[in-house]
């Protein structure tokens, strides 16, 4: 059976967690800004649905990527306030893995709009 007000509670919980990142992380706005770019050129340039899937699965594999860094990121503030190398290169792994999923986008994006620019 569904606990109802359980499951809400789930959604605040998780709703608070987006509005916090976006609110005091400034690359989740940074990614927003460019996934309304993309946005704006795949209705400018009217691409498919298969082109709108690649292009949505681009946007949020950054946008989840960069959550799960910020949430890694908390963690190892909280338990580590003083630098320690382990901390960094566990942030650093982190930071690589957003910088793989913006790539991935980058790459998605010049695939569908490039051929429509020149």
């Amino acid at each position: 059976m569904v606990n109802f007000p359980r499951l809400a509670k789930s959604f605040r919980h998780a709703w608070r967690g987006l509005v916090h990142t976006l609110f005091f992380h400034q690359n989740l706005r940074i990614h927003l800004a460019v996934a309304a770019i993309a946005t704006g050129l795949g209705l400018y340039f009217q691409i498919s649905s298969r082109e709108w899937f690649g292009i949505l699965v681009a946007i949020f594999l950054v946008l989840v990527a960069e959550m799960i860094n910020t949430s890694l990121e908390e963690i190892i503030n909280l338990v580590k306030e003083d630098h320690h190398e382990r901390a960094r290169i566990a942030k650093d792994v982190s930071a690589g893995m957003v910088l793989l999923a913006t790539i991935f986008a980058i790459l998605v994006g010049l695939a569908i709009f490039l051929p429509r620019v020149f």
